[in-house]
């Protein structure tokens, strides 16, 4: 009777046992399921700023087909799509027949073809939003920001240069995106030199992509923030400090020497006739003299002072560049007869060699060439500067002209015997851009000298570190919180 007992209260254990692990099995395959049917955090996805215009053209390749989504009645497959603002409607040409759309339709346009979709003459990935904003047709470009980025870095500098000064672009690339995103209005950044430069399908290149794919995830962080991660193409010889461009110093974007002294745009010279200054300058009427009256410690001009015939004009360093089309601000002045203005047969000759040399089709290649035509109407002393020079300081000339460049045009028509018409504003210059944060030709060099993708980056974002991207690195960023990095789902 006893064991009788024991063996009943044995078996409804092991039933009740047994029960539990079936309801555990159960709950955890539901949680599974339920798990497996959460939206889990995934690559971020960039939307980019293609075209703002009146009109648009978009088209597949061959055989392809384009999903298009809004005209109503479900999806359209076509071949060749065709926008045309007109009268505060769309005039859509679908496949050679118009039809007249509403100026608030919103378009989806994606295919399955790995090669992208064109738009005009270039092609991109992803899925394209097609609307219209104040008489404009936009594209905004929406695709995952690791297939994006293996644009930007090829966009952005040659694909053949040293794949340690690739992977700090993409880094700082990937920062600078992940620190745009949902800022507000329909799109994340653009595809100009305004945010980065992106040209979609043919600048993507095997080594773009391995630059892209091995920094995975891998983002630019300062106490527990996304950087603001600007680059440019040269800085001259030494970076310069946040605040002295913008309005806000940042601790990691200071002034350091840079290594792109074998840039083609280390220096540099342009000059400017008495009638394009005119143009450039219709409040003072011209240039008679330039007084630099505050320079950045890096050398920059912080505030110049011009006089003409018609009076003077104070600018920033800032405005001065946008007025005269400087290459950057680390500059100084002198007038010159136009006289020696003329180049040489070996400028020119070595300019179109530098020019017809270009292959890629990067910003910095496209930097390249516009300076090697430049020297066909230079003077020949310009030719150095399309070649590699020695590693000098960055001085600017003389201690009192890197202070101020004075000059009276009286004076010197007394002594030279010239008219003001016969002068010209020669500017001397180093660098190329705002010269803030990385110095892409001085990636270029430290790759050149051995250094990895981190030390380039420590070098020009001071005090950065270089981690997997994190949510709560921007609150704006902050989809899923997960524990895992490179991209999730």
């Amino acid at each position: 009777m006893a064991r009788g007992g024991t063996l009943k209260s044995l078996r409804l254990h092991v039933v009740r046992i047994a029960s539990v692990v079936l309801a555990g099995l159960a709950t955890a395959t539901l949680l599974g399921s339920a798990q497996q049917a959460m939206p889990m955090e995934r690559e971020p996805q960039m939307r980019v700023l293609l075209h703002e215009g009146p009109k648009l053209l978009l088209r597949a390749d061959k055989a392809q087909w384009m999903q298009v989504r809004g005209f109503g009645g479900g999806v359209r497959r076509l071949q060749r799509l065709q926008l045309e603002e007109a009268r505060g409607s769309v005039v859509a040409v679908l496949d050679g027949k118009r039809h007249r759309l509403a100026s608030s339709t919103v378009l989806t346009v994606q295919n399955d073809d790995p090669r992208g979709i064109w738009l005009d003459s270039r092609r991109y990935r992803g899925e394209f939003q097609i609307s219209c904003r104040g008489g404009q047709l936009r594209v905004v470009n929406a695709l995952g920001i690791e297939t994006y980025l293996t644009s930007v870095v090829g966009s952005e500098m040659p694909h053949h240069w040293p794949l340690a000064a690739l992977k700090a672009q993409a880094v700082a690339a990937r920062t600078y995106a992940l620190r745009q995103r949902n800022r507000g209005g329909g799109w994340d950044v653009k595809a100009t030199v305004a945010s980065q430069v992106y040209q979609g399908v043919e600048a993507e290149t095997a080594s773009t992509r391995q630059a892209v794919a091995d920094t995975r995830s891998l983002v630019l962080v300062h106490r527990g923030k996304l950087i603001n991660a600007v680059f440019h193409s040269s800085s001259g010889g030494v970076t310069e400090s946040s605040g002295m461009v913008w309005s806000k110093q940042l601790p990691y974007l200071v002034s350091v020497p840079d290594h792109d002294q074998h840039s083609p745009v280390h220096r540099w010279q342009e000059r400017f006739a008495s009638s394009g200054l005119r143009q450039r300058l219709p409040e003072t009427g011209g240039v008679n003299r330039v007084d630099v009256t505050s320079r950045s410690a890096s050398g920059r001009v912080r505030q110049a002072r011009l006089e003409g015939p018609r009076g003077s004009l104070v600018l920033t360093g800032r405005e001065l560049r946008q007025r005269l089309g400087l290459k950057s601000t680390l500059v100084t002045f002198e007038m010159v007869s136009a006289d020696a203005a003329q180049p040489s047969r070996h400028s020119t000759l070595l300019a179109r060699r530098t020019a017809s040399s270009i292959g890629s089709r990067s910003r910095i290649d496209r930097i390249t060439a516009s300076v090697a035509r430049s020297a066909i109407s230079a003077p020949s002393p310009t030719t150095s500067f399309l070649v590699a020079p020695p590693p000098p300081p960055p001085v600017l000339s003389s201690p009192m002209r890197s202070r101020s460049f004075r000059f009276r045009a009286s004076r010197f028509n007394k002594r030279r015997g010239l008219s003001v018409g016969g002068l010209q504003l020669l500017v001397r210059g180093q660098g190329y851009g705002h010269g803030v944060g990385m110095s892409q030709w001085g990636a270029h060099g430290l790759a050149e000298q051995g250094a990895d993708f981190r030390t380039i980056l420590s070098h020009y974002y001071r005090g950065a570190a270089v981690l997997p991207f994190q949510p709560h690195y921007d609150p704006a960023l902050a989809w899923q919180p997960h524990p895992a990095s490179g991209w999730w789902g």
